[in-house]
């Protein structure tokens, strides 16, 4: 179990981070991030989650160290599709790219506060209701199926809600529009999330983390793949899968946590972590590379 002090530690240390990263993005908030400078920092992020979890056992267990990277791919590919729409919304309202990088980092710590609302929550229905995990499950299962079914469209659409209209009526300004609109989305995004993540773990300490890694560098992530995300076709139907699967996951759980280990004499099978990891990396990976298949046999027909 992780100490108090060691859940100090790593909250001060990623907060450090978090807080460096606001301070770049409002000194450069008059310039246009360049694609070299994105994949510089995309490359720290990601190398800096790979080394959180390498070193996690020191502190933690191997079994956290397998949720870790288990939760942490699975929520770094929900925030690559986030992208798509934050693509569509910042386009949709004209942000100019010079004012971007301040829209997205706030729109990301806000996510941050969002989910840091929701994992205490999804952690205490836990504990008090183990049944809750039925509920959990068959969302999961249903936004797969609705992710699948969309994903045969060829946009993603992005549709203004009431408060965004009121807001524009009142002559807010494009700044504030924009924040509103990916606060409100994050908040739809924090209910697939949450559950797809405690499906794959029930230690706080490895959701939270997990999460904080997934959307560090989320902002120049968006202006280095901004342009490639049309390449990724099959994103959203690999995203689909594992969400379907981790649903299944938490059904079986939830069948087990309240007693019935049988159903018509036929055992419930119990999903390994083991099993759950195969099964995201291996989804990703077909996904990419299927993706990066069909744009290039696209490309050429053009």
């Amino acid at each position: 179990m992780i100490s108090a002090s060691e859940w100090v530690i790593t909250v001060l240390v990623l907060s450090g981070i978090i807080v460096f990263d606001l301070l770049v993005a409002i000194i450069r908030r008059n310039s246009e991030t360049t694609v070299k400078e994105s994949a510089l920092w995309t490359i720290f992020y990601i190398s800096l989650a790979i080394l959180f979890g390498a070193m996690l056992p020191n502190w933690a267990t191997t079994q956290a160290q397998g949720e870790f990277f288990a939760g942490w791919l699975t929520e770094y590919a929900l925030s690559i599709d986030n992208i798509f729409v934050f693509v569509i919304i910042l386009s949709r309202l004209k942000v100019p790219k010079e004012k971007q990088q301040l829209v997205l980092m706030i729109g990301i710590l806000l996510t941050i506060a969002i989910r840091g609302l929701f994992i205490p929550a999804g952690a205490t229905l836990i504990a008090r209701f183990s049944s809750i995990f039925f509920l959990f499950g068959g969302f999961l299962i249903y936004t797969a199926y609705e992710l699948f079914k969309e994903s045969g469209e060829e946009d993603k659409e992005w549709k203004e809600g009431k408060i965004v209209a009121a807001l524009k009526s009142k002559s807010a300004s494009t700044f504030t529009i924009a924040l509103v609109s990916l606060a409100l989305t994050n908040v739809v995004f924090s209910l697939d999330s949450i559950p797809a993540i405690f499906g794959l773990t029930k230690d706080a300490y490895i959701v939270t983390t997990a999460n904080i890694f997934a959307l560090m560098g989320l902002r120049q992530l968006y202006f280095l793949i901004g342009g490639l995300l049309t390449k990724l076709v099959y994103l959203s139907k690999g995203l689909s899968v594992i969400l379907g699967f981790i649903g299944v996951k938490l059904i079986l759980e939830a069948f087990h946590g309240i007693g019935i280990h049988q159903i018509g004499g036929v055992h419930i099978p119990e999903i390994s972590l083991n099993t759950s990891l195969f099964v995201i990396i291996t989804c990703l990976i077909i996904t990419t590379i299927t993706s990066l298949i069909a744009s290039s046999k696209s490309k050429v027909a053009e």
